[in-house]
């Protein structure tokens, strides 16, 4: 992405007159920081606004037998595609196809079904609001509400056994709840990595006032002083050591967490 744009792009990211993180759907507030994205979040971001093109030359060049092989990194950093491609059935690589062939095919596996509700129409979390909304709108027309997305890949188990347990199948409890905790405790969650804005938000303006509880197998040091964005102040600063693999502190020392169920 060059120097430049990289900053100006990340800059922009889930402010007010910017764009939402692609990386995740965690909220922000009324007050944003100039650096409002983690590590993570940047990623999916340079990945999202790569210069990178993938032409029909690429899936000229990898079969799907070797595109199967490939990690997912590998993948994203190839770039975007640039036109619409298609698997024939028997075909052992994509085959670039324009807009209305591409059009035409799902019309044609469309109207085959017996019933609209054979049909499933999935969303990703990388995909925007407003192609979202336009997709759910092709769908109800179809005459199907089948609209699974991301959430249901991801929290399908946790969500059945919510509705069991407490009778409602996502979280209880809003933004304000956390940052008015006097305890939280995280166990089978590594958020300080996984999800650094999780880690640190609710610990805001909570200095010296609660106790958070990290259960895990070893001790991240992303726990142990660290702060996503971290302060310039604190680059010059090695974090605390520790030796338990569960350990007690106030968040004056580490970021505070909630626990999560992603």
């Amino acid at each position: 992405m060059g120097i430049g744009r990289t900053a100006r792009t990340l800059l922009k990211v889930n402010q007010k007159d910017g764009f939402d993180c692609p990386g995740c759907a965690w909220p922000e507030g009324d007050e944003r920081h100039t650096a409002e994205f983690c590590e993570n979040g940047a990623k999916a971001v340079a990945e999202e606004a790569t210069l990178r093109r993938v032409t029909p030359a690429f899936f000229a060049a990898h079969p799907v037998a070797d595109l199967a092989e490939r990690s997912g990194y590998w993948l994203g950093q190839q770039g975007r595609i640039t036109q619409p491609v298609y698997l024939p059935e028997g075909g052992d690589r994509y085959e670039p196809v324009t807009w209305e062939r591409a059009f035409a095919i799902i019309a044609e596996e469309l109207t085959a079904l017996d019933s609209p509700d054979e049909a499933l129409f999935y969303t990703s979390g990388r995909t925007s609001n407003e192609a979202a909304f336009l997709l759910q709108l092709f769908a109800r027309e179809f005459g199907t509400n089948n609209l699974p997305d991301c959430s249901n890949m991801c929290h399908e188990s946790s969500g059945s056994a919510l509705v069991e347990t407490i009778g409602i199948g996502k979280g209880s409890v809003s933004l304000e709840d956390i940052h008015q905790a006097d305890l939280i405790i995280v166990a089978g969650q590594n958020p300080g990595t996984n999800h650094p804005p999780h880690a640190v938000r609710p610990g805001e303006g909570q200095e010296g006032r609660r106790e958070d509880h990290l259960g895990q197998p070893a001790a991240r040091r992303a726990w142990n002083g660290s702060r996503t964005p971290r302060p310039p102040t604190a680059c010059s600063r090695a974090p605390p050591s520790t030796t338990s693999s569960s350990r007690s502190a106030s968040a004056a020392t580490k970021p505070s967490s909630a626990s999560s169920t992603n």
